[in-house]
C-alpha cells in the first residue's frame, strides 16, 4: 500500500531581515519512498520547483540546526512565532524559506505514524526488487553464449 501524506501550506521566502514574500507550497511524503520528503514550491513560474531530501533531516531540523551543503534546517523564533528555516542551495541559486513550526511538526508526526523511524527499510521490498533484477530472461541466454565459435572442431579433426 502506498500511503501519501500531504499538506498545503504557505512558506515565506526570506529576501532580507525586513522583507519576505509568501510562497504556496506542498509537503508530500510517500510510504513507498520512506526515507524522503518532497516539497513543491509554486513560485508563479510555468513549472513548480521541487526539492527532495531526507525525512530524518527535517525531523532533526525541527529541534536543532542540522544539515550541510544543499539543505540546512534549523528552528528559530520570528516575531514570537516558532518557525523552521530551510536554506536551500542549487546551481540556480539560494533560497531561505520560513515555515510555521507547528504545521511542519504536525505533518511530520503524521508521516512518522505511517512509517515509524527504523521501519523504513521494510517498505522498500529490496528482496523483491533484487529478485526481479536477477531473474534470468530469455535474452540473457543470448548474452551468456560465446559470440565467436571455437576454432576447434567438435569431432576432434
Amino acid at each position: 500500500m502506498n500511503t501519501v501524506v500531504e499538506r498545503e501550506l504557505e512558506l515565506n521566502l526570506v529576501l532580507s531581515p525586513e522583507r519576505s514574500i509568501p510562497v504556496p507550497a506542498r509537503l508530500a511524503y510517500r510510504a513507498s519512498d520512506p526515507y524522503a520528503v518532497h516539497i513543491t514550491f509554486h513560485i508563479g513560474s510555468e513549472q513548480p520547483v521541487n526539492w527532495t531530501f531526507a525525512r530524518e533531516l527535517l525531523v532533526e531540523g525541527v529541534f536543532r540546526p542540522c544539515g550541510h551543503g544543499d539543505v540546512r534546517i534549523w528552528p528559530t523564533k520570528v516575531d514570537g512565532r516558532s518557525v523552521v528555516l530551510m536554506a536551500l542551495t542549487s546551481p540556480d541559486g539560494d533560497a531561505l524559506l520560513e515555515a510555521p513550526a507547528a504545521i511542519v511538526s504536525a505533518w511530520l508526526e503524521r508521516t512518522l505514524r505511517v512509517v515509524p523511524p527504523g521501519t523504513e527499510q521494510d517498505r522498500l521490498s529490496l528482496d523483491e526488487v533484487l529478485a526481479d533484477l536477477l531473474t534470468p530472461t530469455p535474452a540473457d541466454d543470448l548474452w551468456l553464449q560465446n559470440p565467436w565459435p571455437s576454432d576447434e572442431s567438435k569431432d576432434g579433426d
